[in-house]
């Protein structure tokens, strides 16, 4: 019973003993909830503002590489490498961020990103060729790596269970924020002369980092990190903190202390560890011989993150002023508007997303957004196929084409985006749990970095037109991947998610349903 009124966000497992003043206690119980919830919810925002970096990197290249075209005179090969690149360079700070965040905490690598980020933005603002700007987009690309996984898991660590949804998908929230700045800044910067309006759009990527390295100083350590090193006293302290009451921070404790192999009768403020955990064994559990629920729990991380980005969502975003270009709007300015009317519309729909996490939870938002995410991309693609084929300019298929863009980000940011980051950020078990969020992302770029590499040849080999179909059809596999390997998540804490895998989910409701045909005899 304790352990259900905790999961429920209880202030307290035990009956009221004085039943006249049950207001009042009722009242100070929600006041401290309040506190508590707005100190985890300050350490969210502030640690998941990392996230912004890649998303100032994907906005900001969408409108830069425009300019960076006609400074360095490349051609669309070397275009689609630029801009695909980091997410290839990522892969350096994603394999290695895991084993770090282990070895030195989650807080100290969040600083290493912001700062690894900070030295990148400012050499690509000072390129001088084609060849400097794709080694500054390395250095960016390996602080870009560590944000990405590090960011949501730490936000999945320190936060209660009763709002861990709405708080894990922050650094969505801040990717977002970052795509509409970098669109802001490349309209912005867009009247200047073409070699510097370009080179201050990539440069002043590094001015939030700075303040985002000195702040997060102020955050506490993740306390599942903290009892990873037998910290305990600290991570009970940091519990009482981030969680809606003291019983609840008790039981969590209990629970990560058993995940950690740390005997329950210890009560000292430190444990001396045979071994303290820096990584060691995991990827022989992860890869080699996992269980079969470690196993389910990696197929469905590596699937969400795969099919998040094959549907297309970094092709509309890097490229939407060449789409928005074959739908007919051939003016810079005009193209560079409706793309800031694709990151408002991104950002406005993440933000509704945050409050439908944790109340009707991760698969129905999941399965309900690439439904419609199927069907903005079919138009998209009818209308730009009826573009490409029509010699006068249609009205009613460039406003078609427009609102399907809109749409289909609109549909990505409800569900398909912050579901992703915050599926893998609590499903993992702790001792798995930075390496497996660091794999998932790891695919998460690999395929994106494809994507944005070769869309401007894909276009080009079976039509705009032919692409967003073919977007429409995985985006639909997708949909049934889902369907079949995901449980829902909400309202269960770290530890307790191991019980949820090991079984395929639709099959086992058919399973079910079938059960009950027999024992009504039917």
């Amino acid at each position: 019973m304790a352990r259900l009124g905790a999961e429920n966000g209880a202030v307290s497992s035990q009956p009221a003993v004085v039943v006249n003043d049950n207001k009042t206690l009722a009242g100070f119980e929600l006041t401290m909830k309040a506190k508590k919830n707005k100190f985890a919810f300050a350490c969210a925002i502030l640690a998941s503002l990392t996230s912004i970096l890649l998303g100032y990197d994907i906005g900001v290249m969408s409108g830069a590489i425009i300019f960076i075209k006609k400074d360095l005179k490349i051609n669309d090969v070397e275009v689609e490498i630029l801009v695909g690149i980091l997410n290839l360079y990522c892969l350096v700070g994603l394999c290695v961020a895991g084993r770090t965040s282990d070895w030195i905490g989650r807080r100290y690598t969040i600083v290493l990103a912001n700062a690894i980020f900070f030295v990148g933005s400012l050499l690509m603002g000072f390129s001088t060729n084609y060849t400097f700007l794709m080694f500054s987009r390395f250095v960016a690309g390996v602080g870009v790596g560590f944000a990405a996984m590090i960011a949501p898991l730490y936000t999945a660590e320190l936060s209660p269970a009763s709002s861990r949804g709405f708080l894990t998908s922050f650094p969505e929230v801040s990717i977002n924020l970052g795509i509409l700045l970098g669109y802001v800044s490349n309209y912005a910067f867009s009247k200047l002369p073409t070699n510097i309006g370009w080179r201050l759009m990539l440069g002043v990527g590094a001015i939030p980092s700075v303040f985002l390295a000195v702040g997060v100083l102020a955050m506490p350590e993740s306390p599942r990190w903290l009892v990873m090193q037998g910290r305990l006293g600290e991570a009970r302290r940091v519990l009482d903190k981030t969680l809606d009451s003291k019983e609840e921070a008790q039981l969590r404790l209990s629970d990560i202390k058993e995940a950690a192999g740390i005997p329950q009768d210890c009560t000292d403020d430190i444990f001396q560890l045979e071994k303290q955990t820096h990584g060691e064994g995991v990827w022989r559990e992860l890869l080699l011989h996992p269980t079969s629920a470690v196993r389910h729990v990696l197929i469905c991380a590596v699937g969400v993150h795969f099919f998040q980005q094959s549907s297309g969502i970094d092709a509309v975003v890097l490229y939407s002023p060449r789409i928005f270009e074959k739908a007919g709007i051939t003016s810079s300015n005009d193209k560079l508007l409706a793309t800031v009317a694709v990151g408002f519309t991104k950002t406005i729909f993440i933000l509704v997303a945050t409050f439908l996490l944790d109340r009707i939870g991760r698969r129905v938002l999941l399965l309900s957004s690439v439904g419609g995410m199927v069907a903005s991309l079919a138009i998209l693609g009818f209308s730009l196929t009826i573009i490409d084929h029509s010699e006068v300019k249609l009205a009613w298929a460039v406003g078609l084409c427009i609102a399907m863009v809109l749409a289909f980000v609109a549909f990505f940011s409800i569900g398909m985006g912050p579901v992703t980051i915050v599926y893998t950020s609590e499903i993992f078990p702790l001792k798995l749990r930075a390496q497996g969020m660091g794999m998932g992302v790891a695919v998460n770029r690999v395929t994106s970095g494809v994507i944005s590499m070769t869309f401007i040849s894909l276009y080009k080999a079976i039509t705009i037109g032919g692409a967003f179909f073919l977007f429409a059809g995985i985006a639909a596999t997708g949909w049934v991947f889902f369907y079949v390997f995901l449980p829902e998540t909400r309202g269960k804490t770290l530890e307790e998610m191991e019980w949820l895998f090991g079984k395929l989910v639709g099959w086992r409701k058919e399973a079910e349903k079938m059960k009950k045909v027999k024992v009504n005899g039917i």
